[in-house]
């Protein structure tokens, strides 16, 4: 069922949030702060729920989230195919993607493009970002002149560490020759993702890329340049804005990284791993749900049709479907 208005949908949509999964028949469960992994063999099968994470927490639950960062990826992954490989191999769910089991690289790339977020953050303490100082006098939003490369540990829980190139390579993280042609396809698919998305009036302002190695092949996994992994301004916004000083229109999840700190300052950023989450209200929740359907018919060209439904039910009965339970 399509109800009429968006509001009203996302409001009857919350009593079916896709919090967890368990399909034990699936293989061995590892769950990430948005998606369940089942692992059996050679193949994982990814569940995207409808978790929310900031600050290295889960928040809360934010309806057709997961359906629409699957979608989106799956997107961009079909895009990319020609210019890196990666680990899909079929989408019998909206929310669900059956991928090759790699050996992940345990290095994140984050490219960025502009100067925001948490180097932004960074720059105005006088700290370097993956031991990258950006030039003096810069404003917050403001291009670099080449694309940064900031790569970081993946970490299992809490805050991801940002370390350099050299830093990665003498702890001998990754291999010299691994890491290297992780950076060259992380610079391709960023600069195809910024033309497709400038394309479509948008600005694909940073994002972070996840390798792994099949047989010695690098792919590239988990997601792609989605509202969770990216900064996605609107570029008329950010033309208009910038040189007053003020913020562009963001279509990802950093307006909700702005409500938390807003809303409890005393918590965020800085929320402790063990600290009880406070409450969400429902208003941010739809908000937010609005804003991922916004740039997922951006980025996509594709009009998103949120449908009421049990989506645990669903995923269910598609994947009986497609012989994987």
């Amino acid at each position: 069922m399509v109800a009429k208005n968006i509001d009203s949908t996302i409001k009857e949509q919350l009593k079916f949030t896709l919090n967890e999964t368990e399909f034990s028949n699936l293989g061995d469960l590892y769950r990430g702060k948005v998606r369940d992994n089942y692992i059996k063999e050679d193949i994982r099968i990814i569940i995207s729920t409808d978790r929310l994470s900031a600050f290295d927490r889960v928040i809360t639950t934010i309806p057709f989230k997961g359906q629409m960062l699957n979608q989106v990826s799956s997107f961009w992954f079909d895009k990319t195919k020609d210019i890196v490989k990666n680990h899909i191999i079929d989408i019998p769910d909206p929310n669900v993607a059956v991928v090759h089991q790699c050996k992940t690289v345990p290095v994140e790339v984050i490219i960025r493009g502009y100067l925001t977020g948490s180097m932004w953050r960074d720059y105005n303490k006088g700290k370097p970002t993956s031991g990258i100082m950006p030039p003096k006098g810069m404003k917050k939003n403001q291009k670099f002149d080449e694309i940064i490369i900031t790569p970081s540990t993946k970490a299992e829980s809490g805050h991801d560490i940002y370390l350099s190139k050299e830093e990665i390579l003498k702890k001998e993280m990754v291999e010299k020759d691994v890491y290297e042609e992780m950076e060259e396809a992380a610079l391709k698919l960023f600069k195809f993702g910024q033309e497709l998305c400038e394309k479509n009036g948008l600005i694909l302002v940073d994002t972070k890329y996840e390798f792994g190695l099949e047989e010695g092949e690098l792919m590239v996994i988990d997601e792609i340049h989605t509202q969770d992994s990216s900064r996605f301004w609107i570029l008329d916004s950010y033309q208009k804005n910038f040189e007053k000083d003020v913020n562009p229109e963001i279509l990802d999840k950093e307006i909700f990284r702005g409500w938390l700190m807003e809303t409890y300052p005393e918590v965020f950023p800085d929320i402790k791993p063990d600290e009880v989450i406070p409450p969400i209200s429902q208003d941010i929740k739809i908000e937010l749900a609005k804003r991922y359907m916004r740039s997922y018919e951006k980025i996509t060209g594709l009009e998103f049709k949120p449908e009421i439904s049990d989506v645990k039910k669903r995923i269910y009965e598609n994947l009986k479907k497609a012989n994987y339970l």
